[in-house]
């Protein structure tokens, strides 16, 4: 097997995040519920966008937070995913690679802009987020470059890119480039509404043995099983896979490889401010423990580093030096 170039490479949603400050009169005027969660359409994108305050911005999405947590352990990250020629678009391609990892995917004119999320900040800190999807959701199989994807250990699909068919097209075409060139492919449930809309379809490639590392969270696992219990739905699927990682917030999280099975705490966190990208983060660093040769029970530690980082800031890419903290309580 050739030898590779990457050790993770990831598909997923290119999302800028656009994170201000507000009050609750402004959430008030702009006839936004504090701390809901909603999909937009471009003509909304840019009226919110030019009515808010001064914004941080942050190449985002799912995919891209675990590329960038790979990165930041120290790992070889790469990122497909659709950006725009706009200046989002462009934001969003020098912002990850300044992060280390290799984003070569063309911006391409598909009748969309750059997807971004608007994140309203209120002193309480909740968090209301409007997010257009643009054009991330349009992903085409033509965008991929194969020599890429068979460059990299292991290729990282998020679920939520599973829902529109033409980036579904684009990643059944990126698994089936990996598998031919004997790589790995990881796969994150992302979401329990995924699951709702495809899971036959998830259970489908499971069974087709075209998933080597499935991520999971509880109540993903659960659902994708069908099991009520947590413990009932990892028997249901870990022999289904090579490596099964079931994250369980501050319970800890386990792993299950090739009939070893691993179970960590969750790392003390002096305070919660902010849960977003704790799940990214924890397969970067899972993926990144792996990829460096460290047990099944390290590199859910390293997962475990990496989450409690991230979430005790606002924002979902770390601050802290990952590669430090590791270290210094791994060794």
């Amino acid at each position: 097997m050739p030898e590779t170039r990457l050790d993770v490479l990831c598909i997923g949603n290119a999302i800028v995040d656009i994170i201000a400050d507000c009050d609750d009169a402004f959430l008030a005027r702009e006839g936004l519920t504090k701390g809901m969660m909603r999909l937009i359409d471009a003509e909304e994108a840019t009226r919110l966008y030019d009515h808010m305050g001064p914004a941080r911005e942050v190449s985002g999405g799912s995919a891209g937070n675990t590329a960038a947590g790979v990165a930041a352990l120290g790992a070889r990250a790469g990122f497909i995913g659709q950006v725009a020629p706009d200046q989002l678009g462009e934001f969003y391609r020098h912002d990850l690679t300044a992060t280390g990892v290799e984003f070569v995917t063309p911006a391409a004119d598909l009748g969309q802009p750059t997807a971004r999320s608007m994140v309203l900040v209120t002193p309480d800190a909740h968090r209301t987020m409007n997010t257009f999807l643009g054009a991330a959701q349009l992903l085409p199989p033509e965008a991929l470059d194969a020599a890429q994807i068979e460059s990299a250990a292991t290729l990282y699909l998020e679920g939520y890119l599973w829902d529109p068919e033409v980036p579904r097209a684009a990643m059944s075409r990126a698994i089936d480039i990996a598998r031919a060139a004997g790589r790995k492919v990881a796969f994150t449930l992302s979401d329990t509404f995924c699951i709702d809309r495809h899971r036959d379809g998830f259970n489908a490639l499971i069974d087709a043995g075209r998933i080597d590392t499935l991520f999971a969270n509880e109540a993903e696992i659960r659902m994708l099983a069908g099991r009520d219990d947590c413990d009932a739905a990892i028997a249901a699927v870990q022999d289904k896979v090579e490596t099964l990682v079931v994250t369980r917030s501050e319970q800890g999280a386990i792993a299950v490889q090739r009939g070893e099975r691993a179970t960590v705490a969750a790392e003390p966190v002096e305070r919660v401010v902010d849960t977003t990208g704790a799940g990214d983060l924890f397969a970067a660093g899972f993926l990144a423990g792996q990829a460096q040769g460290r047990s099944l029970e390290e590199s859910l530690r390293v997962g475990a580093i990496a989450a409690a980082e991230v979430i005790s800031h606002y924002g979902a890419r770390p601050e802290a030096d990952l590669k430090a903290l590791v270290a210094a309580r791994l060794g």
